[in-house]
């Protein structure tokens, strides 16, 4: 699909004027975001996608609109595995809610930036070399599987190869000092506890985009769909985070919904020379899966939720 320049400059336009505002305006003191708070902003988010979604629908037809819902949802719902671990690297460090908000705000401009680079980089093979489909969809079955059968890995920030590389270079402050990433003491530059957990949540969704990214190129390879569908999802990954933070005990069984998922639009990708499955007949696998987890974790609940 032939987007014009002035879609691309628009939209980037938006995006920079709302995050712009989320930090300068709406969140310009360090606070605790509350639930209600979390919740408003959640929906905002989803209101502007499919505000979004309806002028796709209007500009470029019913099926690039599918591809757009269909692409966010499977973002959205992949992007709550890196909710599980924002909550065990913020717990770790015990950093205070009140500082978790400007983390996660520039945790996702470094995120834009990474995932605008694997799109256009993974579009750009697809399009040269088609095989490569084959390995993005192998590569998609593997991963849902390994993540359906394996168990959970304790956090060990201090064994992070990129922790580990960045004490070599800089001296970092056993305590918080603020909000500040980094402090001088006697002088000599430090970064602070909370450049760490940046690192982290950075490091993680370049962990999490490798699985995300083909996924929705399953979808569609159209670059301005895998693009703005892929952006709406992350900009709404903070206020899900608040939103469902304390919750997310009781969404076990979501992991294998998510692990089903990663298998089927790997599948899809492997099998599309041979049998095209329907991007509507594909829209409706991943929601019934979605939906079957998500009920199955609320009415089944563990013992130790139970007690």
């Amino acid at each position: 699909m032939e987007v014009s320049i002035w879609y691309w400059i628009g939209f980037n336009l938006f995006v920079c004027i709302m995050l712009a505002l989320d930090l300068g305006v709406f969140h310009k003191k360090s606070h605790a975001v509350k639930i209600k708070e979390a919740l408003a902003w959640s929906a905002v988010w989803v209101c502007f996608a499919m505000l979004f979604n309806i002028g796709v629908y209007y500009s470029f037809g019913k099926e690039k609109a599918i591809e757009f819902f269909t692409g966010y949802v499977i973002e959205k719902a992949l992007s709550v595995d890196n909710i599980f671990v924002f909550v065990m690297v913020f717990s770790y460090f015990n950093i205070p809610k009140k500082y978790q908000h400007k983390i996660l705000f520039w945790g996702i401009i470094g995120a834009l930036i990474l995932r605008a680079i694997f799109i256009f980089a993974g579009v750009a093979l697809i399009s040269k070399f088609h095989w490569i489909i084959y390995v993005f969809g192998a590569f998609l079955v593997i991963t849902g599987i390994k993540m359906m059968v394996q168990d959970e890995k304790p956090l060990e920030p201090d064994k992070n190869p990129l922790v580990r590389l960045f004490k070599k270079f800089m001296p970092v402050t056993n305590t918080l000092h603020g909000a500040k990433f980094f402090v001088s003491i006697d002088a000599v530059k430090h970064a602070t506890p909370l450049f760490i957990v940046l690192l982290l949540i950075e490091f993680t969704d370049l962990i999490f985009a490798t699985d995300s990214i083909p996924a929705i190129l399953a979808i569609t390879n159209d670059t301005f769909i895998v693009y703005t569908s892929n952006v709406f999802a992350i900009l709404g990954l903070r206020s899900l985070y608040f939103a469902l933070d304390g919750i997310t005990a009781y969404f076990r069984f979501l992991k294998y919904g998510l692990s089903l998922i990663l298998v089927f639009v790997g599948t899809k990708m492997c099998i599309a020379d041979f049998y095209k499955i329907e991007i509507v007949h594909s829209l409706a696998i991943i929601l019934v899966i979605i939906t079957i987890s998500i009920l199955a974790s609320l009415l089944i609940k563990s013992k130790e939720i139970k007690e």
